[in-house]
């Protein structure tokens, strides 16, 4: 099959169209049959409805079924081009694969495609970056940058304030719950990856914004309703990971400073390491599984000592 259409952009919450049962179908094994967490259920259901986007868009399909069941290799390989295209980095594009090697499975068993051709596509070597960490001061400005006048305002400083003083996932904020936070005790109880709990502390500047958030600004928007989750959007329903996603980006165009949602967390990590914290307390905050994955922020604290000594000693690199 050859694309014979160029690319029209789509709006945040436009479908595939015809293959929203299909989505649905997909979606139901993945929790049913293969078992795996809602996150990543939600996850794969992303990369494989944007798949599908693309699909209607490069080939204006009219049945989902009929284009899926005409595609080579060369499709999905043009696809990940384009991916790549659109600045996306190589561990999503690796992770986009994966959720379409999982979609293509079920396409086999659908009796859609006789093969996987997923499995034919070769995945993209994953060059390893130290992960980019953000001063105090960066952090500061980042935060200060938020009108705090509403009670939106009032939610992204509380989110983001938590997010960094307790090294918190994206998910693991957007799916926190009011019966897990505990003010005066200033602990959380959050679910992390593998559904495991743990419970973490939170800074004074969290507690202040956290505590006007629940006592003012929450109130203000939800009302009456009953939400279990601690943050919500402007209609008092749970605040989505887009949700929080998309107030970031606005956030860093007022702020001037360019990081991610996830910077805040790596941020924590590598404060806590130059501050004097070990290694193994940092794992369990960050709730890591795996010393290693830990370890890295051990390098981006090197790194950070080499750059602050040329800066202060200059001299001393000089002479060598």
């Amino acid at each position: 099959m050859k694309s014979t259409n160029s690319i029209a952009s789509k709006s945040e919450n436009s479908s595939p169209v015809g293959g929203e049962l299909l989505i649905r179908r997909y979606c139901s094994q993945l929790l049913t049959v293969d078992r795996k967490s809602r996150l990543t259920a939600e996850t794969y259901k992303l990369a494989v409805e944007e798949f599908l986007l693309w699909l209607q868009n490069t080939f204006s399909y009219t049945d989902c079924r009929a284009c899926l069941s005409g595609l080579v290799v060369q499709d999905i390989n043009d696809y990940l081009i384009w991916r790549r295209t659109q600045d996306t980095q190589q561990l999503t594009v690796a992770k986009d694969i994966s959720a379409l090697r999982s979609f293509g499975s079920f396409l086999v068993e659908e009796g859609i495609w006789q093969e996987n051709l997923v499995q034919l596509v070769e995945r993209p070597k994953i060059q390893w970056a130290l992960p980019r960490v953000l001063s105090v001061e960066q952090v500061d400005s980042l935060l200060a940058a938020i009108d705090t006048s509403e009670p939106l305002g009032i939610r992204d400083r509380a989110l983001f304030e938590l997010v960094y003083s307790c090294g918190l996932r994206i998910s693991e904020v957007a799916g926190l719950l009011m019966r897990n936070v505990h003010l005066q005790e200033r602990m959380l109880i959050v679910l992390g990856k593998g559904s495991k709990e743990r419970v973490l502390p939170f800074g004074d500047a969290a507690y202040e914004w956290l505590s006007l958030w629940i006592r003012e600004g929450r109130p203000a928007i939800v009302g009456s309703k009953l939400v279990a989750e601690v943050f919500v959007n402007y209609r008092g329903q749970p605040l989505s990971r887009k949700g929080i996603w998309k107030r970031f980006q606005e956030l860093e165009a007022l702020s001037g400073v360019t990081a991610k949602v996830h910077t805040l967390r790596h941020s924590f990590a590598t404060h806590l390491l130059s501050g004097g914290a070990d290694l193994r307390s940092v794992q369990e905050l960050l709730g890591h599984s795996d010393l290693s994955t830990t370890q890295i922020y051990t390098h981006i604290e090197k790194d950070e000592l080499h750059l602050y000594h040329k800066e202060f000693f200059p001299e001393v690199q000089n002479e060598k």
